[in-house]
């Protein structure tokens, strides 16, 4: 057993002297208290001392206190006894279950999959929701932002896309929440109990009254357990991330701990390779791939804030939510026109598909520029081309909005999956004006174009 003791304690950061020989870096630490404070080696200082971030609270520990290096880094369980299950950073249930012990565990720090082993065509993900399958459809093994405020439904999209991966493509849903609110957690449990969702879910969270090393590894935990479905299960997963910008926060956190000099903002200097350690580990491979939507905070709605660019450089859709389309009741409330996508060209999703988004996302355009006018004029005084613009925009606008599962009890609308053909159907003859005798309200709410009822 190597044996060592600690020198300093200065917040969450410890020096520990190891006469024997070294902990390798990343080893996990106990110390204090029957192993109660477990710790994280980050660096080696010298032939003897190591620096290490504790990832429970410190209270207690003091110099002279005893460590003892583990002999391996972190771990946490992997294989189907996760699911259903609620889990923190090293593995241990939250969730009042059993405890889970035995099995196979696996550690966190695992090398993204090699470009040989990666699959090299472009797919598309289906989720079911018109409104992200035409205008920004995602990649089968890409990453996905989430961008938008509170309240405007990015909770909701999230129990809803775990609802359709389970019920269309037989995979696994991983919800991972970095720096969440204690609150959030216990209402998406129960969120997910309620709406039937939870036995092919695993949750993972450090939450936000947890020290910033714990925080700062928890998505590592979560990709770990979404390797061994996708590796070993051969499974599609779908990881869920709220919120990516929590995790580069607590990488600023630990480096400002270890006293390292910050970058620009104030950031830590190792953002980019942080955060590039994390989402290369999300791809798809030939045995199936992880998908992974990420809710994105952007600090004071700056788009040039170092974080949100480094984020962005990995994303490969960026799905908007805004609150004005949900103050005017279309849910779900994805902004049609600031919502993008890589994947939309035409050799990935194919002509038909590229042209059809191009003139929903045109005629939104323009009904966007003649609002002004129908404002302070009327619509009465619009040319007759302009009106059939902004009849054919209303009656997208209403027909992207779709019933969801995990509404059912709330709307006592039954949820609708709506395939993507159905859909690029339904914004054709939309924008063919075969529409243009039905009342608008007629295409709210609805599923395919033929559950529309003339007056």
């Amino acid at each position: 057993m190597n044996q060592g003791t600690v020198v300093s304690v200065r917040g969450s950061v410890i020096d520990a002297y190891f006469p024997k020989h070294l902990p390798e870096l990343y080893h996990q630490l106990a110390a204090g208290e029957n192993g109660r404070v477990q710790i994280e080696v980050v660096a080696h200082l010298n032939a003897e001392m190591v620096r290490a971030i504790a990832l429970t609270p410190t209270a207690g520990l003091a110099r002279g206190s005893p460590v003892i290096d583990r002999g391996h880094s972190l771990k946490v369980p992997v294989g189907e006894r996760l699911l259903g299950r609620m889990l923190n950073v090293f593995g241990e249930a939250i969730d009042g279950g059993e405890p889970l012990q035995g099995g196979e565990w696996r550690s966190l720090h695992a090398k993204p999959v090699s470009l040989m082993q990666r699959a090299t065509t472009s797919e598309i993900l289906r989720t079911g929701i018109k409104a992200i399958d035409v205008l920004a459809p995602l990649e089968r093994g890409g990453k996905a932002g989430l961008l938008g405020g509170a309240g405007v439904g990015k909770t909701v999209l999230i129990t809803e896309t775990i609802h359709n991966m389970a019920q269309q493509h037989r995979g696994v849903s991983l919800f991972c929440g970095i720096g969440e609110r204690c609150r959030e957690a216990q209402e998406l449990y129960q969120e997910m109990q309620t709406t039937g969702v939870l036995p092919n879910t695993v949750l993972v969270f450090g939450q936000m009254n947890e020290p910033p090393g714990a925080r700062f590894r928890v998505g590592h935990a979560a990709l770990t357990i979404a390797e061994y479905f996708r590796d070993d299960a051969r499974q599609d997963v779908l990881l869920l991330i709220d919120n990516i910008f929590r995790f580069i926060q607590a990488g600023a956190e630990v480096s400002g701990l270890m006293g390292q000099l910050p970058s620009r903002v104030g950031y830590q200097p190792t953002l980019a390779t942080e955060l590039a350690e994390l989402e290369e580990r999300i791809c798809n491979t030939a045995m199936g791939a992880i998908t992974s939507i990420q809710a994105v905070y952007v600090p004071a709605d700056d788009f040039t804030d170092p974080a949100a660019v480094h984020t962005f450089s990995h994303l490969s859709a960026a799905i908007v939510l805004s609150r004005k389309r949900a103050s005017e009741g279309f849910y779900p409330a994805v902004d049609l026109l600031q919502s993008s996508s890589k994947m939309l060209m035409p050799q990935i999703v194919g002509e038909r598909h590229y042209r059809i988004a191009q003139a929903v996302r045109q005629t939104l355009a323009n009904y966007e520029e003649l609002k002004d006018i129908i404002a302070m004029l009327g619509l009465e005084e619009l040319s007759q081309s302009d009106r059939q613009i902004v009849y054919r925009a209303r009656r997208l606008e209403r027909f992207l909005t779709q019933p969801f599962f995990s509404t059912e009890q709330f709307t006592g609308l039954p949820g609708k999956f709506v395939e993507l053909e159905a859909a690029l159907a339904g914004c054709d003859r939309i924008l063919n004006d075969e529409f243009s005798d039905y009342r608008e309200k007629s295409l709210y709410m609805i599923g395919t174009i033929d559950e529309a009822k003339k007056p």
